[in-house]
This record gives structure tokens, sequence and C-alpha cells, in this order.
């Protein structure tokens, strides 16, 4: 499978839309935060540190396991499929662009990544963002009921990306729920060649871009693109946007 760059989504820079002049002129990273997802008002050159600013990828969680269970769980998950893959820590920086110092924190559990360096990650992998949190599950059929979804929030709360499929269920599809707050913009980095996504506005009003073109859409319009091009997701609108996003990777 082509190298994968999930959001949330994904997934990537999101905030108000006042700050996105000041995001542009920093150094940039890659994504600052996903989908996926995401997050408001962290600057790009923030992208590989901790801090106030600093995003925990899933600390809010819905369901009875802890952000520092889930960190050490990531970590874990990282280090087997990097070694799986042969790959050393200089590979993966390579691969992901993630600094070895950034990488070997996140595989010892010594740090709480951004949802950006996650994102950044999975794509060095070459695996869906769902794979790092490592819950397969291979019943038939797989509910997730909401107490158990995890809700990845950016450190103001002006985005969050929901997944809406259990970890490892849906070979190559993710599908998540989106909530910007009124202003918000989320920007995600290209994904590889061949991945696709199809939004839906469920509720509000949601302005995308994709490259250079830009499409306003209102509540129960949906969009498909390819996403192997930078592209964002923004509410100009005074009320919050509610959408739901289906990430299709290549094979």
């Amino acid at each position: 499978m082509a190298a994968r760059t999930p959001k949330g989504n994904r997934p990537a820079r999101s905030g108000s839309s006042s700050d996105q002049s000041s995001a542009a002129s920093a150094a940039s990273v890659g994504p600052v935060t996903a989908a996926m997802g995401p997050t408001g008002g962290v600057r790009a050159a923030d992208a590989e540190t901790t801090g106030a600013d600093d995003l925990m990828a899933a600390a809010e969680l819905a369901g009875d396991i802890g952000a520092a269970e889930l960190t050490r769980r990531m970590a874990d998950n990282i280090r087997a499929l990097r070694k799986a893959r042969g790959y050393s820590l200089d590979d993966m920086a390579r691969r992901s662009g993630v600094s070895r110092a950034s990488l070997s924190q996140v595989e010892t559990a010594k740090t709480n990544p951004t949802i950006a360096i996650l994102w950044k990650i999975a794509a060095g992998l070459e695996v869906p963002f769902s794979a790092l949190l490592g819950e397969d599950n291979a019943e038939r059929v797989s509910v997730l009921r909401r107490p158990d979804q995890r809700v990845l929030r950016s450190a103001d709360g002006h985005f969050e990306s929901r997944p809406l499929t259990p970890a490892g269920v849906l070979t190559g599809v993710e599908v998540y729920e989106l909530r910007l707050a009124p202003h918000t913009v989320h920007g995600s980095d290209a994904h590889a060649a061949g991945t696709s996504e199809s939004l839906t506005v469920l509720v509000g009003t949601l302005r995308l871009r994709v490259g250079e073109e830009v499409h306003d859409l209102s509540a129960g319009d949906a969009a498909c693109f390819i996403a192997d091009v930078a592209h964002s997701y923004e509410n100009p609108g005074r009320t919050a946007t509610l959408v739901h996003n289906v990430i299709v990777y290549a094979r």
C-alpha cells in the first residue's frame, strides 16, 4: 500500500481563521494536527514539541482507558510496526519527516505525541492511523458504542475528530465525524497517491479547499476528491459545523 497520511484526517493544521497568517510564516514541518486529525492555534514550528500548546493524540477518551495507557499502547505498536518492517529509527525519520529523537521518545512513551506527529508516523509506516492504536477486531459485526469512541481534540477544543470505525475492521477505509467551531480552519498536507476522501456536511457550512479549488458546502451537500494534494476544511459560519469524513487509501 502506498504511504498513507490519515486525518483528521487526516491527519494537518487547524485553528481559528485569525491564526492562519502566523501559522503560514512559521517553519513548516508538515501537518500540525489531525484529522485528522487536528489542532486549534498550534503553530507549525511547534509540531515536534510538547508544552502548553501541544496536543496529546486521543487524550480525550470516552472509554475506560487512560491517557497514559493509550500513550504506552501506541508506543508499543509503533515500535513493533517499525521493527516488523526492518526500519531503523534513522530509516523512519527519513520516511516520516519526524526526527530520530522525537521517534525515540514516542516509542519509549516519554512524550505525548501530537496528532500531527502520529499522522506522519502512520504515513512513514504505510498504515492507517487506526493501526497505531492496535485494536484489531475480527468479529463479523463490530459495534462501536458511543462511550467507547475516542475523541481527538485540538488544544483549544476548536476542532474535534471522532473515529466511527473500530481499528482494524475496515481494510483501507476510515470514517470520522469532524466538528469545527465557528471560524476554525483545519488543514492537511497531501496524502499518499491514490488516497481519496468523501465529505458530507451534516450541520452548518464548510469551505473545502483542495489545491487551488475552493468549494462552499451547506448542510446536506457532499463532496469527493483525490487527497494527494494539500487540502483544508474551514467553518466560515457563526455556528459549529459537523461533517462525516471518509478516507479511502490506495491498496
